[in-house]
């Protein structure tokens, strides 16, 4: 486990005793410095949500550094790798921490904070829950009801269906690639089934809970000669993309998935939030909360344009498909297409390109 403290360089010189006064009282103030502590898991290791808490982190020394010395965050950063129990006793050291917010990455972290925090006073704050409403976390995105809110990576499953057949109109049989325990999946997965009902077209599910268990899902669907595969945010499927992107290409088959980190691990289109963005305003609410006050069960939960389609430009050209023709065919039914090579990871971008990112990417708050 590893600690990250972000730290402010200078101490303003003065603060009206107002503002002290309407600091939050589980804040320490220390020669006029606001100082909170935060908890940040992360579920697992992808580059989807390693992305998102990266972004965190930037975005919180950002604020620290234009606040001119009057905040201060000390960040521990903390990865359970999908195990319950490690899941539990990090959430365990945080309360005992005294931690002044939680951040839970992904749902299953942002379900046993909020489970956790049930019977004391510190907020959670959740990033990429795809269903918070569903799952139980809040009673509505527009007011969560308790102190938890968050940012949302929910997935327009019809747009990324007319995607599959804009690209493939005589597809018809479609394989469902997912995790049955992932509570992000469940809702994706039902509204694709509905589509394909709809449109008459045959599908089958393939699920697994470990990189092994996807590898020979993998198998079966080549082995049944599916003409496509679709697969939501799901985070188990993600760790294995590396694993099965190979063999799903040398077979012809393109694989379409619920965000731009699948692509970049070897899928042929990712489809979903920019989640440089959610990292960024995931800090700009963390902010709001600890700083300004703001009550996490009156802040609505945001979500994002999701419309941008990512193209893995290697396994786009091995499944025989000009990367020019197709972004023209994706155009009309999405915000933006990008084309990408497969990595582990996305490269670090530098201040100023986030800073660009942040000024071009609009949020929606429902």
């Amino acid at each position: 486990m590893r600690k990250n403290y972000l730290t402010c360089a200078a101490l303003i010189s003065a603060m009206s005793m107002s503002t002290i006064a309407s600091a939050p009282v589980f804040a320490s103030d220390n020669n006029d410095v606001q100082t909170f502590k935060i908890g940040i898991c992360n579920y697992v290791d992808d580059a989807s949500l390693n992305q998102i808490v990266s972004n965190i982190e930037k975005q919180l020394e950002k604020i620290e550094k234009d606040s001119d010395g009057a905040v201060s965050f000390e960040v521990t950063t903390e990865n359970c790798m999908a195990d319950a129990t490690v899941l539990d006793q990090i959430i365990a050291n945080f309360i005992a921490d005294d931690v002044d917010l939680m951040v839970g990455v992904a749902t299953p972290v942002a379900m046993a904070m909020q489970a956790a925090t049930e019977d004391n006073e510190i907020p959670v704050v959740f990033a990429a829950v795809s269903d918070p409403v569903s799952t139980g976390l809040v009673e509505s995105m527009e007011e969560p009801g308790a102190n938890i809110t968050g940012t949302s990576d929910y997935l327009d499953t019809t747009a990324v269906m007319d995607l599959l057949f804009a690209a493939d109109e005589e597809a018809d049989h479609i394989a469902l690639l997912y995790d049955q325990g992932q509570d992000s999946s469940t809702t994706a997965i039902e509204e694709a089934k509905k589509y394909l009902d709809d449109k008459g077209v045959d599908y089958t599910e393939y699920t697994g809970t470990t990189v092994d268990e996807v590898m020979l899902a993998a198998d079966s669907i080549i082995a049944d000669g599916a003409d496509a595969v679709f697969t939501p945010s799901d985070n188990t499927i993600m760790t294995a993309e590396l694993s099965i992107y190979e063999e799903l290409a040398e077979a012809g088959i393109p694989h379409y998935a619920g965000a731009d980190s699948f692509a970049l691990n070897g899928a042929f289109c990712g489809y979903g939030v920019d989640y440089i963005n959610l990292g960024v305003e995931t800090a700009n609410m963390i902010n709001s909360i600890l700083v300004d006050g703001e009550e996490p069960a009156k802040t609505p939960v945001m979500t994002f344009d999701n419309g941008i389609a990512t193209i893995n430009t290697e396994v786009c050209d091995q499944l025989g498909y000009d990367f020019d023709e197709i972004s023209k065919t994706f155009e009309p039914l999405c915000t933006a297409v990008n084309g990408i090579e497969t990595a582990e990871e996305f490269e670090e971008e530098s201040e100023s390109e986030t800073e660009t990112e942040e000024e071009s990417t609009e949020a929606q708050e429902k």
